[in-house]
């Protein structure tokens, strides 16, 4: 299994600390698949606007791997909502291929954290799947075709006429990434899927997305609290601050590819990495404490 990229580095300075980031687009002058400039988001309340993100930058290539960090509280999900058209901006903006989203995307898919309230438990797996295809004029042929391949993709072939609810957790997940997955997205933006499972179907799950994301090429963008998984996954991890956010660092990781979960945690560079990262989101913590 290889990266669908490979990605030359440049040094860039950030707020609190020089690290080192992805330029391959920008030597090649391609674009990148998604742009978030100046993204601001606040929440109204009886005392005022709370802001929960403020002035997010980063750009995310077609066909990478980026993972967002940062301490709890830090507007992660409401920065991956705002991404995927789902929440209105209060200010900034966010380009798909170039033009501005006024809401959600098509070519952009969303798996959710919670499986169980984001599959219905009265559909089968396969009508759960079919979704995003309904009332888009497609054929049921069409829709059965392409509802068999993201099951057999996730190793669900099998389970299409189950429900949810007869499904272990691990699998209910993976019916969720088949949904999003079915409609052949160029970029999945994924909002931390594995953090209701346990370590094991985590782990098991982290090398099936892997290896999804090699064989189709889409883009993911993908938000955890796990600083391990960030940097096992991902070709740059984008660390946050404590709310409301801003971006701290930009990381590129230059781990070699396949990944393997035994071996690859167990080199130097990956223990570097996570300690870098790891380093960012205590820093932004204690400085919150201190200040208040």
């Amino acid at each position: 299994m290889t990266s669908p990229m490979t990605s030359s580095q440049a040094v860039a300075t950030t707020k609190d600390v020089d690290v080192t980031v992805s330029s391959s687009s920008r030597e090649a002058s391609v674009p990148p698949i998604l742009r978030i400039a100046s993204l601001s988001k606040a929440y109204p309340s009886r005392s005022g606007p709370v802001a929960a993100i403020d002035n997010i930058d980063f750009a995310v290539e077609q066909g990478s791997f980026v993972s967002v960090v940062g301490p709890s509280g830090s507007g992660k999900t409401t920065l991956m909502m705002c991404i995927a058209g789902l929440l209105p901006l209060t200010s900034g903006s966010v380009e798909f291929r170039g033009k501005r989203m006024q809401g959600p995307a098509e070519g952009v898919s969303v798996v959710f954290q919670d499986y169980s309230r984001s599959l219905f438990p009265w559909l089968s797996c396969r009508k759960n799947v079919a979704l995003p295809l309904r009332d888009h004029g497609h054929s049921k042929t069409h829709i059965e075709s392409s509802v068999d391949e993201a099951l057999d993709m996730v190793g669900l072939g099998h389970a299409g006429d189950l429900y949810p609810w007869q499904l272990s957790g691990g699998m209910q997940q993976r019916v969720a990434i088949a949904r999003g997955l079915v409609v052949k997205p160029e970029v999945l933006i994924m909002d931390e899927p594995f953090a209701s499972v346990d370590a094991q179907t985590r782990a098991n799950l982290e090398d099936l997305l892997l290896t999804l994301w090699s064989e189709t090429g889409t883009t993911v963008l993908f938000v955890t609290h796990d600083i391990d998984e960030s940097v096992y996954l991902s070709d740059r991890v984008v660390v946050l601050t404590q709310g409301p956010s801003t971006v701290s660092a930009d990381i590129a990781v230059d781990l070699p590819r396949p990944r393997d979960q035994i071996e690859t945690k167990r080199m130097s560079e990956f223990a570097d990495l996570r300690a870098k990262v790891f380093g960012l989101v205590m820093a932004s913590q204690r400085r919150t404490s201190l200040n208040r």
